[in-house]
């Protein structure tokens, strides 16, 4: 039904109510009800039509109102999101691109492709122009009509690591959908995107395994892998590999954040204990 099609409707109904009631009164039931108490009917009637009829179409009016702000608010932010995107791409990634081409007829001129400390400075440029180029392909993808939960769109997430990056990802995921609220979805997702992205680029390995289950007083998640690890030093003062990132998140969150290595395992903890 048009959203024209209803106001016209809420707006006669009344007149046609009352055109109908004082038709019938006075063709059939003027020998059974007197003009007095016939005149008290019709706005008891009117209101009757009016609570039934026109209150339904007002709240579909109003539903639809709603589904055309969120149309809207959708539309804008897209638009939005497309201008970020194209500003990205025109911006960073050509400058991105760029520096890579200088920094690769540098090396050549400077016979620095076998020094190891120029391999780590492009390889950590490429890893910058990677994200930049990720960025920029989720702001220009459309999101699904229908909206995956948030379980839905982790999995998708891991499928998407494994297919892209050819790495396997052993998931054992036991902390249900409602025992997060909306900020720990997001910033747990975050933590655990940051983790996976240090061990794909930094920890020479192609497994990783996500282990997260509820516990009595709150959830616990693992990240852990089995590449080249940490020193000692890069552990206490957690620095690079976007350490302080995932434990600025945790601390914000009054959660309880560790890495260690265990053996040939590295490990980065989160832990959610409630009070």
């Amino acid at each position: 039904m048009k959203y024209k099609h209803i106001k016209w409707l809420i707006l006669i109904t009344p007149s046609v109510t009352i055109a109908l009631w004082e038709y019938i009164r006075h063709e059939f039931l003027l020998s059974y009800i007197s003009m007095e108490l016939g005149n008290y009917l019709s706005p008891l009637l009117v209101f009757i039509v009016t609570l039934l009829f026109v209150r339904h179409l007002f709240s579909i009016l109003e539903r639809m109102q709603v589904e055309l702000r969120l149309e809207k608010t959708k539309k804008a932010a897209l638009v939005e999101r497309e201008k970020l995107a194209r500003e990205l791409h025109d911006g960073i990634a050509q400058s991105l691109f760029l520096l890579s081409v200088k920094m690769n007829k540098f090396g050549r001129k400077n016979e620095l492709e076998q020094d190891p400390d120029f391999q780590r400075i492009k390889q950590t440029l490429q890893h910058i122009h990677e994200d930049t180029r990720q960025a920029i392909t989720n702001l220009k993808y459309l999101p699904d009509k229908e909206p995956l939960n948030w379980t839905e769109a982790f999995y998708q997430y891991v499928e998407e690591i494994k297919n892209h990056h050819l790495i396997d990802v052993h998931l054992q995921w036991e902390i249900q959908e409602h025992t997060l609220t909306s900020k720990e979805k997001i910033e747990l997702f975050a933590c655990i995107k940051e983790a996976v992205m240090n061990v794909i680029k930094h920890a020479r390995t192609n497994e990783i395994w996500i282990d997260a289950k509820e516990t009595d007083d709150g959830w616990h998640c693992e990240i852990k892998d089995r590449g080249i690890g940490f020193t000692d030093e890069m552990i206490g003062h957690n620095r690079g590999y976007g350490l302080q990132i995932i434990q600025n998140r945790a601390f914000d969150m009054g959660w309880k954040f560790s890495i260690e290595r265990i053996e040939n395992e590295t490990i980065v903890t989160l832990k959610k204990e409630c009070t």
